[in-house]
């Protein structure tokens, strides 16, 4: 990649005027940020071009992962953003550690390769990624099994989360946070943890709106960030499934994004925006990246829009993550704890 001379293109969003969510630790985090997984569709190369693209456009914050095998790449874009004038200061990155790094000292040794990874000193956000030990091999199949799987285990659980607590008092990450848990399991983690987490990153968009689970978080001072904003289009065929529903294409959605003249999915991270979230789509094409941003600071959803996007939760869970399941007999509906108890 060669060097740049960063400026903010004049269809741009000025980075201040894009809402920021305070958070339980008192850090501030942009409401919309760039997701950097390309599924496995884009390359990561296409994601760190996207990455320069989108801090052209106004973004300043992007999440990121290890196991989406790219930081290496969003690293270099990152340090060519950096180089081009944006202070780390003004950044919000937040990566993940994946399951299969859950070990005794595997959680602070994912987050500083992470941390080298993406070049940088710090984390603003550092999550665990799945409340569960169990890992796939890329490109797996749905029906795909770990021999070596296993369900939440607490106490396994809590050594991960003491690595997370490590990292904050090390200063190598400002915030710590959860992803994919339940109620059931969060209550467990509140009940035991000495640093509280200030987020939980879960799936959520019209058709998935989890309004329980959301105002737990939300009664318990943890900001939800969702995943999948727009319904995940490019989501891997292994969490596609006949029953699944498309946001975009539903009617109320459309008669709305007709009135206001924009993309179907600009009017669901509108929604995402209104309701109260921090979201982060997907995008690679300069058009979508500006449109998603565009949509934190000129967002004209009425009462009445929200009323009507409300009605059309269909509780349809598109990353089922039944590949992480660890005995034959169950089904993806058994991560979740639907009935409020951690199945075993």
């Amino acid at each position: 990649m060669r060097d740049i001379k960063l400026t903010l293109a004049a269809d741009g969003i000025d980075p201040d005027l894009v809402p920021k969510r305070t958070l339980a630790s008192g850090v501030r985090m942009p409401v919309v940020g760039m997701g950097t997984f390309g599924s496995d569709k884009y390359s990561g190369e296409q994601v760190a071009a996207a990455v320069i693209e989108a801090s052209t456009l106004g973004y300043r914050h992007f999440d990121c992962a290890s196991v989406y095998g790219n930081e290496a790449l969003v690293g270099e874009a990152l340090q060519m953003v950096r180089q081009g004038g944006v202070p780390r200061e003004e950044l919000w990155i937040t990566s993940k550690v994946w399951n299969d790094m859950h070990g005794d000292g595997e959680v602070i040794r994912s987050c500083k390769q992470s941390l080298k990874d993406l070049r940088l000193d710090y984390l603003d956000l550092y999550l665990v990624h799945w409340p569960f030990p169990n890992f796939h091999p890329k490109g797996c199949a749905g029906d795909y099994h770990n021999p070596n799987a296993k369900p939440y285990i607490h106490a396994a659980y809590m050594n991960v989360w003491a690595q997370m607590e490590e990292l904050v008092r090390m200063g190598l990450v400002r915030t710590i946070g959860t992803s994919n848990m339940t109620a059931a399991k969060m209550k467990l983690l509140l009940r035991d943890c000495t640093v509280k987490p200030a987020v939980n990153e879960m799936e959520i968009h019209p058709h998935l709106q989890q309004p329980e689970l959301y105002a737990y978080m939300v009664e318990n001072g943890i900001q939800p960030i969702g995943f999948c904003p727009i319904g995940s289009p490019s989501r891997p065929e292994r969490d596609r499934t006949p029953a699944d529903t498309c946001d975009t294409e539903d009617p109320v959605i459309l008669k709305i994004a007709d009135r206001l003249g924009v993309h179907p999915a600009v009017v669901c991270i509108m929604w995402a925006v209104k309701r109260g979230e921090v979201t982060i789509p997907f995008a690679v094409k300069r058009g979508q990246l500006l449109g998603n941003l565009k949509a934190a600071v000129d967002n004209p959803l009425t009462p009445e829009d929200l009323r009507a996007i409300a009605k059309i939760d269909k509780n349809c869970r598109l990353i089922k993550g039944q590949v992480f399941l660890w005995r034959a007999g169950l089904s993806w509906e058994d991560l979740w704890d639907l009935d409020g108890a951690i199945k075993q």
